[in-house]
């Protein structure tokens, strides 16, 4: 029975490239000169830590981070903006979260426009991805 998956991985070596080269562009902007701006992939976590002075430079290095992800052909949706940034001591801290896999929520949306479809296929979830099978054709 063929067979294909659904899920949502970013290349961690593609990502790896991007933030390094978004680390070279910040460390040569004149706004960022005598900063004590880092930015950081954590490879195990798949977080990317920021620590700035204030936040118009974090969002400045989060703009930078964007711009090089898309140029590399990762989608700048795989980045989780939801947490907020916080302080710590006189320096401001933000993580950016990276999804892997999809979303329970997601994957019951595809798994229905599958069904409606009406498409002589089954989709199953499993963990992170959805599964779609088909009968073989003879």
């Amino acid at each position: 029975m063929p067979s294909f998956d659904i899920v949502s991985k970013v290349d961690p070596q593609t990502l790896d490239n991007a933030i390094n080269v978004a680390k070279k562009e910040i460390l040569n902007r004149y706004d960022f000169r005598d900063s004590k701006s880092t930015i950081e992939l954590d490879k195990k976590e798949n977080v990317i830590n920021l620590v700035s002075e204030n936040s118009m430079r974090i969002n400045a290095m989060i703009d930078a981070i964007l711009t090089r992800m898309v140029k590399q052909g990762i989608d700048g949706k795989s980045l989780d903006m939801s947490e907020e940034e916080y302080a710590s001591g006189s320096m401001i801290k933000k993580n950016l979260k990276v999804r892997t896999g999809l979303d329970k929520e997601v994957s019951k949306k595809v798994v229905k426009l599958i069904k409606d479809s009406k498409a002589k296929v089954t989709p199953a979830i499993m963990d992170d991805m959805v599964r779609v099978t088909g009968k073989k054709n003879r």
